[in-house]
């Protein structure tokens, strides 16, 4: 009974839908939150300053509210040809990233934080992903891009779909951190404050 009141209190600081599914495969309760962030780059921020910080602030950001918790913040980008790339957000955005990657490796940075909002403890990480993409001529971009519309999603592609076919191989530790949540940090995190998806709910 320990377990299951602290999973109640478990809170998704995100309205992505990718992340919420990613989440319930740790089995835990949990709700998810719109957090108040200003994601505006920093001056001279690297990728992996950016998404530390972001995830950080995210989880934090909802203290107020939620202030017996465990908040869960997490943030993205992508860097092609070193430079740190978002969501498109639009069809002619998400055909030039796809242009610029293909033939090439991208890198993601996911950035994950677990704040404790009683306590003031905060574990913040960031987890690599590297996606090599195979060559891609403008048809096979197009004809993806038409298919799945990726406009929301970091890189332009969504990989638990038809996006595996623009790639020659994957690189990384949590295949979940390439859609945005690195469940086995996550549970690392989550172990530390108490909370063992496996056993939690015995």
């Amino acid at each position: 009974m320990y377990f299951r009141k602290i999973m109640t209190q478990i809170i998704l600081a995100s309205t992505s839908v990718y992340r919420r599914m990613l989440l319930e495969k740790l089995h835990l309760p949990f709700i998810c939150v719109t957090p108040m962030v200003n994601e505006t780059p920093q001056v001279n921020e690297n990728a992996e300053q950016l998404v530390m910080r972001l995830a950080q602030t995210k989880a934090q950001s909802l203290q107020a509210k939620y202030s017996q918790h465990l908040i869960i913040g997490s943030d993205q980008v992508c860097v092609i040809n070193n430079k740190i790339t978002g969501k498109p957000h639009s069809f002619e955005n998400a055909f030039k990233q796809l242009r610029q990657a293909s033939g090439h490796c991208v890198t993601f940075y996911t950035g994950i934080s677990l704040f404790n909002s009683k306590t003031g403890v905060t574990d913040t990480r960031c987890e690599l992903f590297n996606v090599h993409f195979r060559e891609l001529t403008n048809d096979e971009i197009w004809a993806y891009l038409k298919a799945e519309e990726p406009l929301n999603c970091a890189g332009s592609f969504k990989s638990e779909g038809l996006g595996i076919t623009l790639f020659e191989r994957l690189e990384g530790k949590d295949p979940n951190t390439l859609i945005g949540l690195p469940l086995i940090t996550l549970t690392e995190l989550l172990i530390r404050q108490g909370i063992n998806p496996l056993t939690a709910t015995c």
